[in-house]
């Protein structure tokens, strides 16, 4: 399945660069079957809808690049900051999509603070990774950035897109959104928080 969802993405990106280079309408309308077949594999592999998945395709215009998404480990007490996801009421490490114009420290800074409540301060670069190393299928293509970060004030504070805040010990942690944070991302984790010289994880 997964070299399915590889195949459908890479045709994807594919099609819409097509577009964006075409010299002629006829060319355009080759690229933009190519696309609607890529949305169709996409849709079967990950079990969504086609017209969904056509529509997030569409959203990218111009030479398609992976997403980023950033996500911060906050240690306090021997315990990691975990929150509990709106969407499907599992939990992961705070984060999100990086924004045009934020540094990707500012971006986790930002995420820990609007998801949690809790201000942090990043401190080293965990791990910049391919998402589909670890996580289930997705339409998009993502590199996840972890950071470890440095707690320097703030309570907990649910949002709009959290309902719950908590930290949690490695051999305790709840069910997990696994398309976010996965157990063994977190348990890497705490071993570079507990050993500071480890280097950068990649790929």
């Amino acid at each position: 399945m997964s070299n399915q969802v590889d195949w459908a993405k890479r045709i994807a990106a594919l099609a819409k660069t097509g577009v964006h280079y075409a010299q002629n309408h006829y060319d355009e309308e080759r690229y933009q079957q190519l696309q609607d077949i890529a949305a169709d594999m996409l849709a079967g592999a990950a079990d969504d809808k086609a017209a969904r998945v056509k529509m997030i395709l569409d959203a990218d215009d111009g030479y398609i690049t992976p997403k980023v998404d950033v996500r911060g480990a906050v240690f306090r007490d021997g315990k990691i900051l975990l929150v509990r996801e709106a969407v499907d009421g599992r939990w992961t490490l705070p984060g999100g999509w990086a924004d045009v114009g934020d540094a990707p420290s500012e971006a986790v800074e930002r995420e820990i603070r609007e998801e949690s409540g809790y201000e942090a301060k990043a401190v080293k670069l965990l791990a910049l990774e391919d998402r589909k190393q670890r996580h289930p299928p997705s339409v998009n293509e993502v590199y996840k950035v972890a950071f470890l970060c440095e707690l320097v004030g703030g309570e907990a504070r649910t949002s709009a897109e959290t309902t719950a805040v908590d930290w949690f010990s490695e051999d305790e942690l709840p069910p997990l959104s696994e398309g976010r944070s996965t157990a063994g991302q977190i348990r890497r984790w705490f071993q570079h928080w507990r050993q500071p010289d480890l280097p950068t994880d990649f790929d």
